[in-house]
Order: structure tokens, then C-alpha cells, then sequence
């Protein structure tokens, strides 16, 4: 037993030799958190600039369990607790952490980063010698990137089966296993992102047919093995972009919208092809409720669900306005003693430095209801409220159908007059009282839902979700435009509201540019409209850019955002549909065209192209057919500037005598061969021109009735200036 801090290792089943390792990068870890703070980690990330780095040390690997409702009186289990990375998150929610590990190196990392924890102790071993030991009253056991190793930890024909048999003996009644694991048939491998354990391509998607211990599942499949294994309730979330670095949680009562899963350039490990645009791919697939078939991950809980059904993490922030935004089903009572099914939505500060701004909610919410006060816009209801000892700003869960989702509908129907006439709606209600010293800053399309005039009745409503920064309900039926232009509009997000009066047409140009940038689809509707409707001149866009940079960097403060994380590593997007064009426009160029002379000379019309003649980009190799009447032979070997060499020319058989006078012609100049053996009949031509042609003299060679002519080429493009170059000067020495 050793303690670090107040952390204690347990080393009783520790082989003395650690398994795996990441080398010096572990090295270099233990040095961090030895002796840096948690609070510099951002620094290091961006001083580092590398994948290990970012994936050990960054926060937003919390966000995986930090949702989950656990109380300081329970007891977690964290199998494969790594370097630490959400082994603090769960000692600040739990009474008792208990993790396992095989690696000392790893566990001396967490030791340390978490030293002043003092309800953390981690055995170090193989997880078959110590599970023996391990009580059996847990109310959580954790197997964060970890359930796809079960191959490697049990053996046997069914080893994730008789992994989870095991862990249910050490559950307490009522207590829950969480696995949070990729899908093999997650969208973004079918679009071309590498497999995260083998860092191949399709290989989850084409089974593992080349073996291996790591397996993922797809939903059915965790089904199977939960089935098998004797599990009996179990229910699925399903992290975004994945469980790594989520930032939103959705699930089967709340799965995403359409046009909100925009955010998929997320390789930060290696490089990646892309395939197809996720994003649309995205919206098709909720079109057709498949979702669940095509999440990049999940986090499968076996036992009892939770009354979370949405999280949008809002921590890629300066750190005083890092928030969580949950939607969660509650209960109230009809009067009538029976308790009825509602929602409501919180915003919870991500640390002690965002309570202030959590708390300004409150008092937006009172300043924005008396700017609007007689006018038609309504603002959600929020209060503040402690929920298990935490501050917490509450809103009512609004229903109806978000402005973004009307606009994109009359988009989808190239109804643009209709789109007008919602946005001049938007400016009329928003635009109220502009002189009153509130306003939101970021009063996007999506943060206003509109109810028809009448209220629907219960159930005539579709499925509730959440819908980026704000509620959404799909109606069941198309209300007439009119009840929707004059129903109930509500401001539901508020966040970003300042004490102070605002130019409207600003604001309204901020939401229309926004909504324009996040789907290019959209962009059959012109900002220059936008300028227009708006009366902003050239002048005041760039004063906007000015504010809305000002504005980013308020909220971010210091930190890079995950996507300009991603280029600092550096890791390539690679666009298949780039070499495509480019190998079509080879295609288009590199043709060779064999012209045929019988006494009469050359014919466009009797010439022919030579199928497959290109051997990849330089060398050609032809087998051509020549009637015994031909008398001149005349190969163009491409449609651009380049420099040939012959490397091998024959007829029936026979060399060809380049060397011999009056035997070979051409467009360009030809370059003698070195005095080598065997190179006298292989010259090298430069061709200053687009219309490159090598003429053979056929009536110098013996002919019968049915000739062959091979050759062998080797080619290379030239841009014209240095073809002309080169050319001049192999005629001044030749």
C-alpha cells in the first residue's frame, strides 16, 4: 500500500510489470501533474499541441459521467481508471472511488492529479486477480472506453457475458453499470474516420476480419451480451460528437433534430478521409428514425434510467461561463391526487467560477419581461433553485416549434417570400422597446419557439426534444402560417442578455448571418437580402465583425476551441472527392492518340485512343496493331507540356533505330542518350507545347501485311515555362 496525498494505491496484486504503456508520453504526464495544477492543464494542452495530451488532460473527458445523478453517499467502481482522466469528476460526485488499473505508471499519474482527494484508493493489477477481493455494494460501476477490452480481461467463448456476470455480483440493490462505448457502425467510420483502437479503416464496419482482442458492438449487439449475461433493465444515450469529448447527450425520448449534429470534424488522434458530408447524412437518418443504428458512440446503463434526457455541455469556455443545460422529466400534481408526466430545464455552473453568470440568468429574465412588457414577445420563466446542494437556474419547458425550423422549412419548399415574411416578424417582436437597457446579444433563430394561437390540446403535440440552444416540438400537423406568424413567440435562451440597449438591425443581421453559416444549404438565400431588408451598410458589417470578434473571445477568454484544438495537432482531412477531380482531370490529359498515315497524312477523324496505355502518372506502355499500308506512325503521349524518354521501342519483334536519320520525328526537341550500352535508341524529348507528338518513320522499317509495335515511355509534366527552358537550351547545345 502506498498514499499519495490522500489517495492510497494498493499494489497487493500488482505483477511488477506494467503491460502496456505509452512510453515518454506517460513520462511527461507524471512530470505534469506532479507539478502542475489541474488549473494549467488548458496551458500544457496548447503548449503540447498533441493528441495525448489533449485526450489525458482535458476536462471535457468529465463530461461522460459528470451528468449523471450521483449523491457524496454512494459508492463507484471505476474499472480501467487510465491517467485519471474521470476518476475526479466521479470522487466529487461519490462518497467512495474505487479504481482499478493495470498499469502503475497510469496509477501513479492519477495518484497525483487527484492527490488531494482523500475518498479515492486504486489497486493496481489485472482486474481477474483483484475482482475476487472487491465488495459487493456498489452503486455504480463505471467502464468508461473500457467494455471493448473484455476479450483481453476474461477468457472463454462468451468473455463480455462472463465480464458482466462478474461485475453484477459486486452491485448493490438498485445500483447501475455504465459502459460508454464506440458503435462499429457509427456514422463517422462510414464516412471515413479511422477505427479508434486499431486506427484502420472500416475495419468495425467490416466485422474485424483481421483479429484481433478489441471489439465494438452496435446497439443490437451490447443488447445480445446484456440479454445473455442475465441483465435486465438497461437503457441507451447517446453521446455527441462520442463519448470522448461530448458535448451533448441525447436519448430515445430526446434524439437529436435535423440540422444539429453539424459539428463532426473531430479527428484529433490521426487523419481521416472524408467521404460524404455527416452532417446531411445526419439529418436524413433522424428523418427515418435511425439514429440509435448510426451514433458515433453510447452510454449503455444497466439497471434503472434516469430522469435526464438531454445534456448540452457548454464548457469550451472561459471558465466563469462554463455551464451544463439539462432537460429532465418531472412530476406534478393535477389536483386530482394523481401525479402527471412534465419537463423542465436547468442550467447548472461547470465549477464555482460560473455561479455569478448562472445567477445573471435570473436577472435577465426580469429585465428582458419589463423591455417586453406590452409588446409580443414572451420570455421563458426562470428562477433559481439549489438542487442537491447546487445552484441552478430553472426554465420552463416550452412547447412548440423553434423560428430556425420554420425558416428552414420554407427553404426546403423555396417558399422565400414565406421565409420574409417570418424574418420581418422576428425583427417586429425582437425589436421592441429597442431604447430599454436590456437586450440579448445572441438572440438567434433558434432560442425563439412559437406556439399556434390556440394552445394544442395535450397529445397534440409530437415527441419533446431539445434543439441546440433551445426547446423544440415537432407538431403532429402543419399549422396554417397565419396562426404561427400571430401565435405565442417565446425567447426560451437568454443567456447572453447585457444591461444595455442594442441596435436592433445589428442583432437581427448577427441571428440571419449565424443561421446562413451553420448549413450550406441555406445558402439559396442571399445575406446581400439580409443587408438590404436591414438598411446595414458596408461600413457597420465590419464594425459587426469587430463586436462579434470581441464577443468570442469574451466568452472563450484564453482557451482554443476543440476545433482549433484539432488543427494545432494537426491531423489532415483528406477529401477523396479532391483526388477524384483530379484524377478525372488526368484522365482527360493523360490520353495517348495514335494517328495512322497511309500517303495522305494524318486524319482526325482515323485517329484512336489507346484504353489504359498510362501505367500510373510516368510510364506508358503501348502494344499497337499497324496495318502493312501505314507509311507514318505518329503517338501523342499527352494532352500537356512534358519531357519523354523512350525506354523501349520494337517492331515484330525488333529494336526500333531511334539513332538512324530520318527513322524519328517530333514536335519538341530531342535529346541525344548517353553514350551507355543499350541507351543509343533511347532519347529523351522535351515538349514545349500541349500538343506533344512523336512520328515514326514506318517506311524505313521492314513491313508484312499485319505489324506490332511495342513500346515503353516514361513521361513527366512540365509546367510550359520550364518545357520552353529546357527546350531551348538542349537546341542550343545539340
Amino acid at each position: 500500500m502506498e498514499e499519495i496525498g490522500k489517495v492510497r494505491l494498493d499494489y497487493s496484486q500488482y505483477s511488477g510489470k506494467d503491460y502496456y504503456s505509452e512510453g515518454s508520453v506517460e513520462d511527461a504526464l507524471l512530470d505534469i501533474v506532479k507539478s502542475r495544477s489541474s488549473l494549467e492543464y488548458d496551458a500544457v494542452i496548447e503548449e503540447r499541441k498533441s493528441w495525448p495530451f489533449l485526450y489525458h488532460l482535458s476536462s471535457l473527458r468529465e463530461n461522460i459521467v459528470d451528468w449523471i445523478p450521483m449523491h457524496r453517499g454512494c459508492k463507484v467502481l471505476e474499472v480501467g481508471s487510465g491517467c485519471g482522466a474521470i476518476t475526479g469528476a466521479l470522487s466529487r460526485k461519490a462518497g467512495r472511488v474505487d479504481c482499478v488499473e493495470l498499469s502503475k505508471k497510469r496509477s501513479l499519474i492519477n495518484a497525483y492529479r487527484h492527490r488531494e482527494c482523500d475518498n479515492i484508493t486504486i489497486h493496481v493489477g489485472n482486474f481477474q486477480d483483484i475482482e475476487p477481493g472487491l465488495p459487493g455494494d456498489y452503486d455504480y460501476i463505471c467502464l468508461i472506453g473500457v467494455f471493448e477490452y473484455g476479450k483481453s480481461y476474461m477468457g472463454g467463448d462468451r468473455p463480455y457475458e462472463t465480464y458482466l456476470a462478474k461485475l453484477f455480483t459486486h452491485l448493490a440493490p438498485g445500483g447501475r453499470i455504465v459502459i460508454a462505448i464506440e458503435n462499429k457502425y457509427g456514422l463517422k467510420y462510414f464516412a471515413g474516420c479511422r477505427e479508434d483502437h486499431l486506427g484502420t479503416y472500416f475495419s468495425g464496419i467490416e466485422n474485424y476480419v483481421s483479429g484481433g482482442d478489441v471489439r465494438t458492438f452496435s446497439r443490437n449487439g451490447l443488447e445480445r451480451i446484456f440479454l445473455n449475461s442475465g441483465a435486465g433493465e438497461y437503457h441507451f444515450y447517446y453521446p455527441y460528437p462520442d463519448y470522448k469529448f461530448m458535448t451533448a447527450l441525447y436519448s430515445d425520448e430526446y434524439p437529436p433534430g435535423k440540422g444539429e449534429l453539424f459539428n463532426n470534424l473531430r479527428n484529433f488522434d490521426s487523419d481521416r478521409l472524408l467521404l460524404f458530408n455527416e452532417k446531411n447524412a445526419f439529418d436524413g437518418i433522424m428523418e427515418d428514425g435511425l439514429f440509435p443504428l448510426f451514433s458515433n458512440s453510447y452510454v449503455a446503463v444497466i439497471g434503472r434510467g434516469f430522469d435526464v434526457k438531454f445534456v448540452k455541455y457548454s464548457n469550451d469556455r472561459a471558465p466563469e461561463y462554463a455551464v451544463r443545460t439539462e432537460i429532465l422529466r418531472d412530476w406534478y400534481g393535477n389536483g386530482q391526487g394523481n401525479r402527471l408526466e412534465t419537463y423542465i430545464v436547468r442550467k447548472y455552473p461547470i465549477g464555482e467560477a460560473a455561479e455569478e453568470h448562472v445567477r445573471g440568468m435570473a436577472a435577465a429574465c426580469e429585465s428582458l419581461k419589463e423591455r417586453y412588457q406590452g409588446g409580443k414577445l414572451e420570455i421563458n420563466e426562470c428562477e433559481l433553485v439549489e438542487v442537491d446542494g447546487q445552484l441552478c437556474a430553472q426554465f420552463e419547458f416550452v412547447r412548440g416549434i423553434s423560428l430556425l425550423e420554420l425558416m428552414d422549412r420554407c427553404l426546403d419548399r423555396n417558399d422565400l417570400e414565406a421565409f420574409r415574411r417570418y424574418f420581418r416578424q422576428f425583427v417586429e417582436r425582437v425589436g421592441y422597446n429597442s431604447g430599454y437597457p436590456a437586450a440579448d446579444f445572441d438572440l438567434v433563430f433558434g432560442n425563439v419557439m412559437i406556439s399556434p394561437q390556440e394552445e394544442p390540446q395535450e397529445g397534440a403535440l409530437g415527441q419533446d426534444a431539445y434543439r441546440g440552444a433551445g426547446q423544440r416540438q415537432a407538431f403532429q400537423r402543419d399549422y396554417p402560417e397565419s396562426e404561427l406568424l400571430n401565435g405565442k413567440w417565446t425567447l426560451i435562451d437568454y443567456e447572453w442578455t447585457f444591461g444595455k440597449p442594442m441596435d436592433m438591425k445589428r442583432l437581427a443581421f448577427r441571428a440571419a448571418y449565424w443561421y446562413l453559416l451553420e448549413d450550406v444549404k441555406r445558402k439559396k438565400l442571399s445575406l446581400d437580402w439580409i443587408r438590404e431588408e436591414l438598411s446595414v451598410t458596408e461600413r457597420e458589417v465590419k464594425e459587426f465583425w469587430e463586436e462579434e470578434g470581441d464577443f468570442q473571445r469574451f466568452v472563450t477568454g484564453k482557451r482554443s476551441s476543440m476545433a482549433e484544438m484539432r488543427d494545432k495537432i494537426g491531423c489532415r482531412v483528406m477529401r477523396p472527392q479532391d483526388w477524384l477531380e483530379k484524377y478525372q482531370d488526368s484522365q482527360d490529359v493523360n490520353r495517348v492518340q495514335i494517328y495512322e498515315d497511309r500517303g495522305q497524312g494524318y486524319n482526325e477523324e482515323d485517329s484512336y485512343f489507346v484504353r489504359e496505355a498510362y501505367q500510373g502518372d510516368w510510364l506508358i506502355e503501348l502494344e499497337l496493331k499497324v496495318g502493312g499500308d501505314v507509311k507514318m506512325l505518329r503517338i501523342d503521349p499527352g494532352m500537356y507540356p512534358c519531357a519523354v524518354k523512350i525506354r523501349e521501342m520494337t517492331f515484330n519483334g525488333a529494336t526500333v533505330p531511334l539513332h538512324r536519320r530520318k527513322l524519328l520525328y517530333a514536335n519538341g526537341s530531342i535529346v541525344p542518350p548517353a553514350d551507355r550500352e543499350g541507351e543509343k535508341d533511347c532519347p529523351s524529348i522535351v515538349f514545349a507545347t500541349e500538343d506533344p507528338n512523336i512520328n515514326v518513320n514506318l517506311e524505313r522499317l521492314e513491313r508484312k501485311e499485319e505489324n506490332v509495335l511495342r513500346a515503353r515511355l516514361e513521361i513527366v509534366r512540365l509546367p510550359l515555362q520550364i518545357a520552353r527552358d529546357m527546350e531551348n537550351r538542349s537546341r542550343r547545345r545539340f
